[in-house]
């Protein structure tokens, strides 16, 4: 009992540093993105709050345009701001303990494993290590692709200043731009863009366990101990679930919003036949948490934009930068209702059975994200007393909590109360609702929890 207690402990102080790990961080980014020295133009405090808020928890949305508002040293602190976010509070503050060549301690390496839900504290730090190499790799890749438009067009020092800031945050599912009021859209007939964008966003919201995953079993097909046929089907079951259903969304995503948007002139109508293509492309993968945009999201159809919602709703998948209730917990849940009509009593998947402990919390998720969704809907609703559409409401508040920063031209057109909302459901979003409800639920004994209640069933559908 005093195991399991320990335990339940360090998972409940770890979700106290997260929370308040989150929120120091966006107070003393406001503070810094306030200063005169960070900004060209005058900027109101709670501006700066809610860039702040915006840039730790990846989202994107924002109610001033970074490049005409932020000095150097402003972008320079949105940039840091943005990667402390993106890669979580736990491992930046690990590589800071490497940084100095501090010991991490048993208890430390605890709260490192129930951040990324690992099976064991054996290998931890290495496994925080890689996650670390592998993002600034990668970022490193992301810039040298963006240097190759943005150097000749911008000048050397810019241009590689530019390359930096968007390789990060398009990898941190950020979609901060410093380019101007308008995000990508100039480039939207751009491949070299479009491409490493869209790269960056899948990388980082596929999951950090998925890469290793993956890379794991490629080098045991390098040194013939698996054959390269069982690539796929030696991966973890979360792998496969991740891989698979973000390749699902990921293409439906693009053909609906290609038919959908083919003959609209205010997104994609104007574009050739392939150029459509890329541009529903970009959009199906950037409204998995990333905020990035090629064409006006207010232009879009109001079929297109809900099914934006949905997809925003879902996210990426867990363990890696990005958003949503998360592509598994969606995939798992279809799964479970697919088993339930079918009479099956378990939920399986790809020769495997998913545990019921799993589902519920799936379960919880989904429910707690929705039922934030609708009390932050609903206040927007209540504070712009008809003043906007409700749909381009639904849309600002899904992509909030999703921490996408996809916006139909509202964030910056909506009264202080509203924009708290939205800064709410975007730290909401970022910690995840289990984590504030857990955190608020307070740490119970197991004793406590042990009771012998009679059982009754209730009417349902």
């Amino acid at each position: 009992m005093k195991r399991y207690n320990r335990k339940k402990n360090i998972r409940w102080n770890t979700m106290k540093i997260l929370v308040t790990g989150f929120l120091l961080v966006i107070v003393t980014g406001a503070v810094l993105l306030w200063l005169p020295v960070s900004n060209q133009k005058p900027i109101e405090f709670f501006d700066a709050l809610f860039t702040s808020a915006s840039a730790v928890c990846v989202t994107g949305l924002v109610t001033i345009i970074p490049q005409t508002q932020f000095t150097l040293f402003g972008k320079v602190i949105l940039l840091i701001l943005i990667q402390i976010g993106g890669l979580g509070i736990i491992a930046c503050v690990t590589a800071f303990f490497f940084l100095l060549r501090r010991q991490i301690t048993v208890r430390e390496r605890m709260v490192i494993q129930e951040t990324y839900n690992a099976d064991s504290i054996g290998g931890i730090v290495g496994m925080v290590r890689r996650i670390l190499i592998g993002t600034f790799t990668v970022e490193g890749v992301g810039a040298l692709f963006y240097a190759v438009q943005f150097v000749p067009e911008y000048g050397l020092l810019r241009g590689i200043g530019y390359s930096i800031f968007h390789s990060v945050s398009a990898f941190c599912n950020a979609g901060i731009d410093i380019l101007g009021s308008d995000s990508l859209a100039k480039y939207i007939c751009n491949p070299l863009i479009n491409i490493t964008t869209m790269l960056l966003i899948i990388l980082s919201g596929i999951g950090f366990s998925v890469w290793y995953d993956v890379l794991g079993n490629i080098k045991k097909i390098r040194k013939k101990e698996i054959p390269g046929k069982w690539w796929f089907t030696r991966l973890r079951l979360h792998s496969k679930l991740a891989i698979v259903t973000t390749l699902i969304l990921l293409a439906v995503g693009t053909l609906l919003t290609f038919l959908l948007e083919y003959h609209n002139p205010d997104t994609i109508g104007h574009l050739s036949f392939g150029e459509k293509w890329m541009a529903s492309a970009f959009q199906s993968v950037t409204t998995r948490t990333a905020g990035y945009s090629t064409f006006s999201q207010a232009g879009m159809h109001e079929e297109t934009r809900f099914l934006n919602i949905l997809l925003m709703f879902i996210g990426g998948s867990p363990g890696g930068t990005a958003g949503g209730v998360k592509t598994t917990t969606i995939a798992m849940l279809t799964l479970t209702c697919i088993a339930f009509v079918r009479g099956g009593q378990d939920t399986e998947c790809f020769g495997r059975r998913i545990s019921a402990q799993n589902v519920r919390m799936g379960f919880v998720t989904v429910v707690l994200a929705l039922i934030c969704y609708l009390i932050g809907t609903t206040l927007i609703a209540v504070f712009e007393a008809d003043r906007l559409s409700f749909l381009n409401i639904m849309y600002e508040t899904a992509s909030a909590l999703g921490t996408v920063g996809l916006t139909a031209d509202l964030t910056s057109n909506l009264c202080r109360e509203s924009q708290a909302v939205i800064i709410a459901l975007m730290y909401i979003g970022r910690v995840g609702p289990v984590t504030i409800a857990l955190l608020f639920a307070g740490k119970k004994n197991q004793k406590d929890r042990i009771r012998t209640l009679p059982t009754n069933n209730i009417l349902v559908g």
